[in-house]
């Protein structure tokens, strides 16, 4: 263990109790006893602990300024989850600032150093497609920089986070076109490194398995491409040539689900009467489509208003009090609409 980078977390492991009770013995807090207290000082002299100057620092000089780091900003969910943030910022006396990594990791590399140039008091952040190297974001919570994760989280790094339900909205739309019928379901998943993917993808299986219809992994594709509509469309035209093509496409995201409704259409296909599709996220448009598309809510409002909630907390959290990292998962529902009405003739 290197003495230069000991924490909290390091003395409460070593004595087997919690960092909030170390975090308070160390500020000699009356409800810790005095035998606890000399316990815990002792050990962090073992340790040689010192104070993260670097965090108290920030606090002591706030600019009550807040960065947002976005994978897109004309992302409808993303701007929405904006707004629920500014709305919560803004009324606790914070400003923002918003960079977006347009899915790419070396942009995002870039923001993150510049948004602690610029001495935010905190950051908000949802992870690039390409992010799979994360030692920009370890060097910024080692510098003291409080980060809390939205939508996608960055599981192995001890930080809050909000996200939604991804499983069960996986689940529950494969469920959904089920029930409809349908039984041989593809699915255009997202990136195999972003968590949220791994979780919709595991709530389809789930659904499967749990309504006796067999896994095929011909039926499972997974992004590659950096545009979302040119990856989906690409894939729609392999899997609805198939020879046992798919009844129904489920789709990671909405604008997938665009892309495959559109193949579907140049193919002279009726959408849900030959092949059903249905997407996740809510977008404006899926409700315009024609067919309007089924699709999975999730509400980025609120998911927004608890990440700005969780970060502000810990800005305003006392010179090196240890804040116990917290995940905040947000319900789903199913909207549905023309792109899955039930399959004609089952059986």
């Amino acid at each position: 263990m290197r003495s230069s980078q000991v924490t909290i977390k390091d003395i409460a492991r070593e004595l087997g109790i919690s960092p909030s009770t170390v975090s308070r013995a160390l500020k000699d807090h009356p409800d810790i006893s005095k035998a606890r207290k000399e316990l815990v000082k002792e050990m962090a002299e073992k340790l040689n602990y010192q104070p993260n100057t670097i965090a108290m620092g920030l606090r002591q000089n706030k600019t009550n300024t807040i960065g947002i780091i976005v994978p897109e900003i004309v992302h409808f969910f993303f701007s929405t989850v904006i707004s629920g943030i500014e709305d919560i910022a803004y009324s606790k006396g914070y400003s923002v600032i918003i960079s977006q990594s347009n899915e790419k990791y070396e942009k995002e590399v870039i923001d993150i150093k510049a948004l602690f140039n610029h001495r935010v008091d905190g950051m908000l952040m949802s992870v690039s497609k390409e992010t799979q190297d994360i030692e920009h974001i370890k060097a910024t919570l080692d510098r003291g920089v409080p980060l809390v994760f939205f939508d996608r989280a960055i599981e192995q790094l001890p930080c809050s986070r909000v996200v939604v339900d991804d499983f069960k909205g996986g689940y529950e739309m494969t469920k959904h076109l089920i029930d409809q019928g349908y039984t041989r379901i593809a699915h255009l998943a997202g990136p195999p490194n972003l968590e949220i993917s791994q979780r919709r993808l595991e709530g389809y299986k789930k659904a499967l398995i749990d309504h006796g219809l067999g896994i095929d992994d011909k039926l499972i594709w997974f992004e590659e491409e950096p545009t979302t509509e040119i990856y989906s469309r690409e894939l729609t035209w392999k899997l609805l040539g198939l020879r046992d093509k798919p009844q129904a496409i489920f789709a990671n995201n909405d604008m997938a689900a665009l892309g495959a409704l559109s193949v579907a259409k140049e193919m002279g296909l009726k959408v849900p009467d030959d092949v059903a599709i249905a997407g996740f996220s809510n977008w404006d448009f899926t409700q315009l489509t024609e067919p309007p598309l089924t699709t999975v809510d999730q509400p980025g409002y609120k998911l927004g208003q608890e990440a700005a909630r969780l970060l502000i907390r810990e800005i305003e959290a006392e010179e090196d009090e240890y804040i116990e990292p917290e995940t905040i998962i947000l319900d789903t529902s199913i909207i549905v609409r023309e792109s899955t009405r039930p399959k004609v003739n089952v059986g």
